[in-house]
């Protein structure tokens, strides 16, 4: 029996120069889109950040107005939400703890107990000024270590956390200004410690800056400190010349400003 002869099968065509162009612009188009997508979220996460400041800054003068004392300092915060007893050493749950009334936000001295600094937080959520519950207590690493929706808030511009700290005239010394001593800080979280790891790029930072204050790293209400562990955010350790080094790209600035306006 003889067999048909098999029909030679045609040779694939190569894709032509149009379509390798329609390709490309496809995506050209994608990738832009994403570029475009990812500035636009970003652009919102900075935005925030003033947001957030301003929301805290009225939430501690209004507590202030109520009260006639500073959130976490306050002395008599059991008298309105609850006489549960402060450990002096760990503990855990969510007891309003008393603050001793002396101005400063002081920080714990060990793990897992109540500080004035996470307290803060505590009072104003207590108060109904913030959203959120609030521990009142550092983490269980180390005296400063702040977990966010915890015992911080967290910021929406990524990975980023709000932390309340009282500084010495020793510490303030890293600063390009006399702040005043009780500030607010944003930073990356750290495993063991405060949010100090940095956020945001020079020019992301004196976007806000000049939004919110007077565009200065190193005057008025904003800051960024001039500490050796943080470089390329300012071009000097003068407060009164320092500007933004805005041709840097990589992210190194910390915000800190005052606690209120």
């Amino acid at each position: 029996m003889l067999l048909a002869p098999m029909t030679p099968r045609p040779a694939q065509s190569a894709f032509s120069l149009v379509e390798l162009s329609i390709v490309l612009v496809i995506l050209g188009l994608l990738t832009g889109g994403i570029l475009a997508g990812q500035s636009l979220i970003r652009a919102a996460e900075l935005r925030a950040v003033g947001t957030e400041y301003s929301r805290y800054v009225t939430a501690t003068q209004t507590f202030r107005d109520k009260y006639f004392a500073l959130p976490g300092d306050m002395t008599n915060a059991t008298a309105f939400w609850g006489s549960a007893t402060c450990p002096a050493t760990a503990g855990t749950g969510t007891q309003t703890c008393n603050g001793n009334g002396n101005g400063e936000l002081d920080s714990a001295v060990v793990a897992a107990v109540y500080a004035e600094n996470f307290t803060y937080w505590q009072h104003l959520a207590n108060a109904g000024l913030i959203e959120g519950t609030y521990t009142g207590m550092a983490g269980p690493v180390s005296e400063q270590h702040s977990i966010g929706s915890t015992n911080v808030p967290p910021s929406k511009l990524n990975a980023g956390l709000w932390f309340v700290a009282y500084d010495s005239g020793s510490v303030a010394a890293m600063f390009p200004v006399a702040l005043p001593r009780n500030n607010f800080r944003l930073g990356g979280a750290t495993p063991h410690s405060h949010p100090g790891n940095t956020l945001m790029k020079p020019e992301e930072q004196w976007n806000i800056d000049t939004k919110i204050d007077d565009g200065r790293p190193g005057t008025g209400a904003v800051t960024s400190p001039m500490a050796s562990w943080i470089g390329n955010c300012a071009n000097s350790s003068d407060p009164a010349t320092a500007d933004y080094v805005l041709s840097h790209s990589g992210v190194s600035c910390l915000l800190y400003a005052a606690l209120t306006k």
